[in-house]
């Protein structure tokens, strides 16, 4: 077993298919696996909204487990993940705002971009304030990130509260962090904008090895060490914002995947960054199914487990660094 913990490509290879069979097969409505071969017609029907939710699971946790590798690597704190930081309470606000102001039905490409430009925002102000705070940025940078997320907070119940029933109806899951299928006109561009910076986070994995050990480094190997980190934050910033988009406020994944995988298989980002897209889609999964199959009739939306895992974690995280120092 051991071994198996050294090469976590192949672990993820071996539990993937009981994962996603204990997805499809998980909920209210009991299937067989020899429903797959000749299912009836509700049968098949509920096979592929579970099959569609296990995609959106998969690619929906993988972008946060990706944008949590990348804040970590580039501000150089194991604590940083896009909720922590405030970013997926600012796109969740840019989103709501979308729908609160009827543009999220004028196009597709709205939601999503109203999402990223409340994350950018707010990644903005994270960052700008901290960054003369000396030998105190990391610290500096978690607790704005904190006040920030708690303001994105009460700026989303003030919108719930002035919402009509049908809009109201529409925002609500973001505030759970739900894998109810989204309309498909949003799933698409979102989905498209994932893969885009998922891909740029890939041709980027020796440039995050170099900034993580410090901008001289980066520096003397030719890397501009401000458009690099820009690149790459806005990159985690948008996987953050169209994942928010599709399935609503998911927290602590982006913590907990990268933190675990940087034990399991070092380092360097050019092997972390594809792992933790691998490993954050399997466990959002995985999460997803055991709210549906401990919930019984009541479903338990994923971001509910993820943030009764991901509450401890942190403060287990945060324990071991005060002993460290």
């Amino acid at each position: 077993m051991k071994r198996l913990f050294k090469h976590p490509f192949l672990l993820a290879f071996l539990i993937a298919l009981p994962v996603i069979a204990v997805s499809m097969f998980s909920g209210p409505v009991a299937l067989q696996p020899a429903d797959l071969f000749q299912p009836d017609e509700m049968q098949y029907q509920i096979l592929m909204v579970r099959l569609l939710r296990t995609g959106q699971g998969f690619l929906v946790g993988g972008a946060l487990a990706l944008a949590g590798a990348a804040c970590q690597a580039v501000l150089r704190n194991p604590l940083a993940d896009p909720y922590i930081l405030g970013v997926s309470g600012g796109a969740s606000v840019g989103a709501a705002t979308m729908i609160a102001t009827g543009l999220a039905s004028v196009s597709s490409f709205f939601l999503p971009g109203g999402a990223f430009a409340g994350g950018c925002l707010i990644l903005f102000f994270v960052l700008l304030p901290a960054r003369s705070s000396g030998p105190g940025y990391a610290t500096n940078v978690l607790l704005t990130g904190v006040l920030l997320g708690t303001v994105c907070s009460a700026f989303l119940m003030l919108i719930v509260s002035v919402l009509n029933m049908h809009n109201l109806n529409s925002i609500t899951w973001w505030m759970l962090g739900s894998l109810q299928a989204p309309p498909t006109p949003v799933f698409i561009p979102c989905s498209i904008l994932i893969a885009i910076s998922t891909a740029a986070l890939f041709l980027l994995g020796r440039e995050t090895n170099l900034l993580s050990l410090g901008e001289e480094l980066a520096h003397s190997k030719g890397i501009s060490p401000l458009w690099t980190s820009i690149i790459i934050l806005c990159s985690a910033t948008l996987l953050t914002a169209s994942a928010t988009a599709i399935s609503g406020i998911i927290g602590f994944l982006g913590l907990i995947i990268p933190h675990i995988l940087r034990r399991m298989a070092g380092t360097d980002h050019r092997k972390l960054y594809p792992l933790s897209f691998v490993w954050g889609g399997l466990f959002l999964i995985a999460c997803d199914a055991l709210g549906r199959f401990a919930g019984g009739a009541v479903e338990i939306p994923p971001g509910v487990i993820t943030a009764l895992a991901g509450g401890p974690f942190f403060l287990w995280i945060l324990n071991r660094r005060a002993k460290g120092q």
